[in-house]
């Protein structure tokens, strides 16, 4: 549904459909990186507990312990040996969240510290730790439970505006500050 509407024109759109598979993840999402250098990778991925769109603050790397499409899961059970335990997104969500709601769409934005140490989580911590934080993750209801495709599409396409241009402004804050 995003890749129909798109984004604004100075956005590079790129959609990929991540297998919910351990292995996969831990080869295709360094590899995205290197293919594009994205300023932001956002991740999308649904959850049968969620009823708001959710906005994860942070992926983890230990407690991984599910199996996967292939009936695989790491002996480590965790996504990086030796990386730290968290890795928080270098967007502020809070201020996403804030900025999505208040734009009076007809979903619901919450905010979330876990993403729920399944494939949806250490897909987003290995981007996390690939990014050094520039990944997000957002959790959506399945359709129809209570959002329409269309109402998830224009929700993403909203809150992915909204990360790039608090991403930006962050941005210019640090290089302001590098100037002094």
């Amino acid at each position: 549904e995003l890749e129909k509407l798109g984004l604004r024109d100075d956005v590079d759109l790129h959609v990929y459909e991540v297998p919910v598979e351990y292995q996969t993840v831990q080869r295709l999402i360094p590899a995205l990186w290197k293919k594009h250098s994205p300023q932001l990778v956002v991740h999308v991925g649904v959850s049968g507990m969620a009823t708001t769109v959710t906005l994860e603050k942070c992926g983890h790397n230990v407690g991984y312990k599910g199996l996967d499409n292939c009936r695989f899961c790491p002996g480590s059970q965790c996504c990086v040996e030796g990386g730290p335990e968290c890795i928080d997104s270098v967007i502020d969500m809070d201020a996403v969240c804030r900025r999505v709601s208040a734009l009076g769409l007809d979903v619901t934005v919450t905010i979330s510290k876990d993403a729920g140490r399944y494939l949806c989580d250490f897909t987003y911590y290995t981007s996390l730790y690939q990014s050094r934080g520039r990944s997000a993750f957002v959790h959506v209801p399945p359709l129809g439970k209570p959002y329409s495709a269309e109402q998830l599409g224009r929700a993403l396409q909203a809150i992915i505006e909204e990360m790039l241009d608090v991403l930006e402004h962050s941005e210019d804050k640090i290089n302001c500050q590098h100037e002094h």
